[in-house]
């Protein structure tokens, strides 16, 4: 008789590689995988990433360690603008093409000696750039291709703009993950006066493309759902988009009710603005925004006003991107920590075990709710 526990030997040695602005999450990772493999505190399964820069701002890729037989993982945060390079004597903020190309570097560098190599890139390159709508580049499919033409076998993103971009690499890994349970319980512990039925509390899709997460939100949490169009101005592009002229609200009447509005990413914010001054119109008690990547590119000065204003009480974003000092720091903010569950994927990937337990939350988060009777 055959044991329904298949228990396999680790594909290789595990190696977490961190690319530069990704020294704290995969020190995180790290710790729970030395923990959960009682390996001693002195040893470490990071490898840094090295990629030094000539005075012209042209780099190299250096590995200082073997690559042969390794199971890579590579951890890359395309999006931290915190990570600076002297370029002709000037301070340069690092680029997410910057940052893409030093991926490639490392890739590059450890060449054809790994048994498999792995890039968890929590916010997908040029994700936004998904489709054409005229005669455009298609940038993340190319990117995508570049990398499994370099010999990466699985690519790990989470919450991306659209999953129809994995149609560029058919035959190779590509897993979209949510991170649906860590918000879920980060809105228990942080506000703890909560109430996640329906009767008091009503989840928010922002735009027809939010829509397919916000569903899984109100199916697992068993609440209703209201949903903003956005008509925008097709005539005219700013900042590389065609601007949004108005937010229509379609759903139930969300009068006294606590809403949460369920996005990917925020960010300049103003969508987000727009929305949350209509659901207090409609009488919403108070509005918290669940968004996986919170990018803040115009600083986060209107969130202040919105928050004293009592218009959006809450922000939930997590630590998958690089999150500015002054924004841990804010009183409306709450940092959704992905680190263990980062720790979880790889581990049982090492071992080549299913991971469909972890894409797919449910049964956690129903466990989760029993417990704090919700």
């Amino acid at each position: 008789m055959v044991s329904q526990e298949l228990k396999h030997l680790p594909y290789g040695d595990l190696a977490i590689i961190s690319m530069s602005g990704c020294e704290d999450i995969s020190k995180q990772v790290d710790y729970y995988l030395t923990q959960w493999r009682g390996v001693p505190e002195e040893k470490s399964f990071v490898v840094p990433g090295i990629c030094p820069r000539f005075g012209t701002g042209e780099s190299k890729g250096i590995l200082n360690h073997t690559a042969r037989g390794l199971d890579a993982y590579i951890i890359c945060d395309c999006f931290n603008y915190g990570v600076t390079y002297k370029m002709y004597g000037q301070t340069v903020p690092m680029s997410p093409d910057d940052h893409f190309q030093d991926l490639k570097r490392i890739i590059a560098t450890i060449g054809s000696k790994a048994r498999r190599i792995t890039v968890i890139m929590p916010m997908l390159y040029e994700g936004r750039q998904h489709r054409r709508t005229s005669r455009e580049s298609l940038d993340c499919a190319v990117a995508l291709q570049e990398l499994v033409n370099m010999g990466v076998k699985n690519i790990i993103t989470f919450d991306a703009h659209d999953t129809r971009v994995q149609n560029a690499i058919p035959l190779d890994g590509f897993d979209n993950v949510h991170p649906t349970y860590q918000m879920i319980k980060a809105i228990v512990r942080d506000v703890p006066d909560i109430k996640l039925d329906r009767e008091h509390t009503m989840i928010i899709s922002p735009d027809e493309g939010a829509m397919g997460r916000c569903i899984y939100f109100s199916s697992v949490l068993s609440l209703d759902m209201g949903v903003f169009y956005k008509r925008r101005n097709y005539s005219v592009i700013e900042n590389g988009r065609n601007p949004i002229v108005a937010h229509e609200f379609l759903g139930n009447d969300i009068g006294g009710k606590d809403v949460i509005v369920v996005d990917d990413m925020i960010s300049s914010g103003e969508s987000m603005f727009d929305i949350a001054v209509k659901l207090k119109e409609l009488g919403a008690k108070r509005v918290f925004v669940f968004s996986t990547f919170g990018l803040f590119v115009e600083g986060l000065e209107k969130f202040d006003e919105f928050h004293k204003k009592g218009i959006i009480e809450r922000v939930f974003t997590t630590n998958l991107i690089y999150n500015p000092p002054e924004l841990l720091k804010k009183e409306w903010y709450s940092n959704v920590n992905m680190s263990k569950y980062i720790a979880y994927l790889v581990d049982n990937l090492n071992y080549d075990n299913s991971i469909s337990s972890l894409l797919n939350p449910v049964d956690r988060i129903n466990n989760f709710l029993k417990k704090h009777n919700i």
